[in-house]
């Protein structure tokens, strides 16, 4: 890995969204990388592996570029190396996947954290984890740049990573653990054009994946376009419809 960069370079900026409901799960992310407002690249930021009628596992990843690239290229590694006891196609639980990306997380610091510290960079990545392995119940992991991590419970059936404030109401507003695939997948895609119209930093498009419980098979994996028709009616009409409720919302009792 090279450090002789600009500050910025390599920074990924993103917003990725990921939901644990009784029909499955559901994932989005953007797929903009900024190093700057000349400097706009494009880089997925979801990594999928899976075994049919076995397991499916899916990975968004935020932070810096190189950073989540080195800890994913670390996992396809163990992945191809068939008999490791690090390969998430290996694992007995989702539980011990999460520990295995902690643990490449931790090997890339302990390779590269001096080397960014001494070139003014932060060592900053956070990833999601989330799938089915046969024999328990799908699951979803937030994973910290220590390696250590959190959970999702019926209490908090989602998570977030990178630019999340934006997208955060709506997702409050609507996702519970009963909440329908489709309905959860619609407002995916709202929280996600919601962080786009505020943070030049995130950007389309947009990957979405849903995952129906018990499947071991991705149900849909759309790559979302500024040009794709559903999206921008969507758009439209949420656009619409929140200036039309904002217009009929009682006015204050008091005097303005």
């Amino acid at each position: 890995m090279e450090f002789g960069v600009p500050e910025n370079q390599g920074k990924l900026m993103t917003y990725c969204l990921a939901m644990a409901l009784d029909a499955g799960l559901v994932f989005a992310s953007d797929s903009r990388t900024n190093a700057g407002v000349d400097h706009i690249s494009t880089y997925r930021k979801m990594r999928v592996w899976q075994q049919p009628d076995e397991r499916l596992i899916v990975l968004l990843s935020a932070g810096n570029l190189a950073i989540t690239q080195a800890v994913v290229a670390i996992l396809d590694q163990n992945v191809r190396a068939a008999e490791s006891e690090h390969s998430l196609m290996q694992v007995g639980s989702l539980h011990h996947g999460a520990r295995i990306v902690g643990q490449a997380i931790r090997q890339v610091y302990h390779q590269d954290a001096k080397a960014l510290r001494e070139a003014g960079v932060d060592f900053s990545v956070s990833m999601i984890l989330g799938g089915q392995v046969r024999g328990e119940p799908p699951r979803l992991f937030l994973i910290y740049a220590a390696g250590n991590f959190i959970e999702a419970t019926p209490e908090t059936p989602y998570f977030q990573i990178g630019e999340t404030k934006y997208g955060k109401p709506i997702v409050d507003r609507v996702i519970s653990t009963g909440t329908d695939l489709t309905s959860a997948a619609k407002c995916a895609l709202v929280s996600l054009d919601s962080t786009i119209r505020s943070n030049m930093t995130v950007g389309l498009p947009i990957d979405l994946l849903v995952y129906r419980r018990d499947e071991f098979a991705v149900a849909t994996h759309q790559l979302v376009h500024d040009n794709d028709p559903y999206f921008r009616e969507m758009r439209t009409c949420w656009g619409q419809g929140i200036r039309d409720l904002f217009q009929v919302l009682p006015d204050p009792p008091w005097k303005i």
